[in-house]
């Protein structure tokens, strides 16, 4: 039975399959060709041409420019010919017959008229700009008056030195902040006055011309900008007072003012020095006028013989009978190194800058530890050099007393002689002639100082 239904089936499947589909897989499926430009009709409608050119007159009649131009039509082919006062025109007018129905294509033959008399009515549209303007003068008037009186009422806001001065913590920042008040009003007055005028959108394109100016102009400043800035940042932070000696990085000196461009020193040579402030607000500052004690020390050599705990007792003993020496913190020594021929001793001392010159001190001290370590009997040394000329390998002959019987006998070492202006009173006070030309700096008239001795310093 089953049998019977299998032969009865496969005719039946033969017939509803086509014969090609069971043994060639179906081709798969092509993309579509571009969209090709319009077929041409290869008839014409009676009176088409008629209908074309009354259509592309009509369109150029209502347009000024092209109110000149002839229009033909021929099997669907557009003539334009005449004369127009622009090449935009010409363009401007094929597309426009290109888009009417119909049209095969556009032979265009317009030309431009380069005549006077043609153009002459390019005057007419300046003389009625002209009018126009005229027109608007008491518009303009008004808001020139406007934009007057808001940039008015800015410079009365900025005027206002000591409210600014009072609220602000220094004169710096006050005519900073009275520079930006007058410009802020500056640019609201130049705002409503353009837009009284209509003219927001010239606004908007200043602006933006500005702001590409402005970015472009701080990258040319960028040196002066920093500067400016650094100025700004110690006005703040004070990090100095008037006449305090300083060491910036490499350069020492004593404060003469803080401008808005530099911090001016009198180097103590008695020379101007201006750092630019960018420099200073980056730089290492050393201040030696705002601690007035300030430590002082020194090398001096003992024979390599002598006990060096001894000469180091010595040299404190010496220091501590300095009148200007500070009790407290007291004087002290200790070994730096071991020489070839010498012990290297380094002596400290603290003094008060107030009553004493650093310098001055100093010299001071290195003389009387000097003389009180020799006369103590503590050699103070030149190095010494031994010279062999005899082989390395051969050991040097003994000493004896033949042959020293000849030599002269090394002069016994004399005390140092009592100084004769030991007992005289030493200047050690404070050296203040570059201190007094700060003053007169200072007092002169010149660039706006910055330093305020109101404000606490960093």
């Amino acid at each position: 039975m089953r049998g019977a239904i299998r032969a009865l089936a496969l005719p039946l499947l033969l017939i509803a399959v086509p014969a090609g589909a069971a043994i060639v897989p179906a081709a798969p499926a092509t993309t579509a060709a571009p969209t090709a430009e319009p077929a041409i009709a290869d008839r014409q409608d009676a009176g088409a041409d008629t209908r074309i050119a009354g259509r592309i007159r009509a369109i150029f009649g209502e347009i000024e420019a092209l109110s000149d131009v002839e229009v033909a039509a021929r099997e669907g082919v557009v003539t334009l010919s005449g004369t127009v006062r622009t090449a935009e025109d010409i363009d401007r007018a094929e597309r426009i017959a290109g888009r009417v129905a119909g049209v095969a294509t556009v032979e265009n033959q317009i030309t431009r008229d380069v005549s006077v008399g043609r153009n002459l009515s390019a005057l007419g549209k300046v003389s009625k700009r002209f009018g126009d303007l005229v027109a608007m003068l008491p518009l303009i008037g008004l808001a020139l008056a406007i934009a007057l009186a808001i940039a008015l009422i800015g410079y009365l806001i900025a005027g206002l030195h000591g409210l600014w001065r009072r609220l602000l913590p220094n004169v710096f920042l006050a005519d900073l902040a009275a520079s930006a008040i007058r410009f802020v009003f500056i640019v609201i007055g130049l705002v409503v006055a353009l837009d009284m005028l209509g003219a927001g959108a010239l606004m908007g394109a200043v602006l933006g011309g500005a702001g590409v100016i402005g970015i472009a102009l701080g990258f040319a400043m960028r040196d002066t900008i920093e500067n400016y800035v650094a100025s700004l940042m110690l006005s703040l932070r004070q990090p100095f007072r008037a006449n305090d000696h300083v060491r910036i990085d490499q350069m020492e000196g004593r404060v003469i003012r803080l401008t808005s461009r530099a911090t001016v020193l009198m180097t103590l040579d008695g020379n101007h020095l201006r750092i630019p402030n960018s420099t200073v607000f980056k730089a290492v500052i050393l201040n030696y006028t705002r601690n007035p004690q300030r430590r002082f020390d020194f090398d001096l050599g003992i024979d390599a013989d002598d006990d060096a705990d001894a000469g180091r007792g010595v040299g404190r003993d010496a220091l501590a009978a300095l009148p200007f020496v500070l009790a407290e913190p007291a004087p002290d020594a200790g070994v730096v190194e071991v020489g070839d021929s010498n012990i290297v001793l380094r002596f400290f001392g603290w003094i008060d800058q107030r009553e004493t010159d650093w310098y001055k001190a100093r010299s001071r001290a290195i003389a009387a530890v000097k003389a009180k370590l020799e006369a103590e009997g503590f050699a103070l040394p030149e190095p010494i050099y031994r010279l062999r000329f005899d082989p390395r390998t051969m050991p040097l002959p003994p000493e004896n007393g033949a042959e020293t019987q000849g030599t002269d006998a090394p002069p016994a070492p004399v005390a140092p002689a009592q100084s004769a202006r030991e007992d005289e009173p030493q200047d050690i006070a404070p050296d203040e002639e570059i201190a007094r030309m700060v003053e007169a700096e200072r007092a002169q008239e010149g660039d706006r100082d910055l330093l305020d001795p109101k404000r606490p310093v960093e």
